[in-house]
């Protein structure tokens, strides 16, 4: 397995994010879940190109539906820059098949504990991979805000040999 997890990254893969259609807990004013996936990396939220739930929410989540199971290897997050970048610390990445409790009882891909203010940071989930048509960023606790400048997924489909796909 880990020689296919090596090979596997040694292939361009896609952001199939930008195919999915995201939706989010809630939204303030223009922040759409559709901004975290339009393929900017523009951190600074008043340019509009970041999501945005409503302020002050319980457990508030946004997620990606990819359309179809994947075989994910990595996943980008972009940090809004402007301000509030410790919004984001506690926040969870959870990949599965499941639209139970939204996408969120899936299982945990990785941890969010710190991205810079305006950095991206590349999650690889714990073990390599994982199968999933939904991916989620949920953040646990009460009066949480979530803002995501960019969410970006990298990945194979599911059940297919690299090879037949790249």
């Amino acid at each position: 397995i880990i020689v296919f997890l090596v090979f596997l990254q040694g292939y361009p893969l896609p952001n199939v994010a930008l195919k999915g259609e995201p939706t989010q807990s809630s939204t303030l004013s223009f922040a759409t879940a559709s901004k975290a996936v339009d393929g900017r990396r523009n951190s600074f939220y008043s340019n509009g190109f970041c999501s945005h739930t409503a302020e002050d929410e319980t457990n508030p989540w946004w997620r990606v539906d990819l359309q179809r199971s994947f075989t994910v290897t990595a996943v980008k997050v972009t940090n809004r820059g402007d301000c509030c970048a410790e919004r984001l610390d506690g926040a969870e990445i959870r990949i599965g098949n499941s639209l139970e409790n939204n996408g969120n009882n899936n299982p945990r891909c990785a941890s969010i504990s710190h991205i810079k203010a305006g950095k991206t940071y590349t999650y690889r989930c714990d073990g390599g991979s994982m199968e999933g048509r939904f991916v989620n960023v949920f953040l646990p606790g009460q009066k949480k805000t979530l803002t995501l400048c960019e969410v970006e997924v990298y990945a194979a489909p599911a059940g297919r040999a690299l090879s037949d796909w790249i």
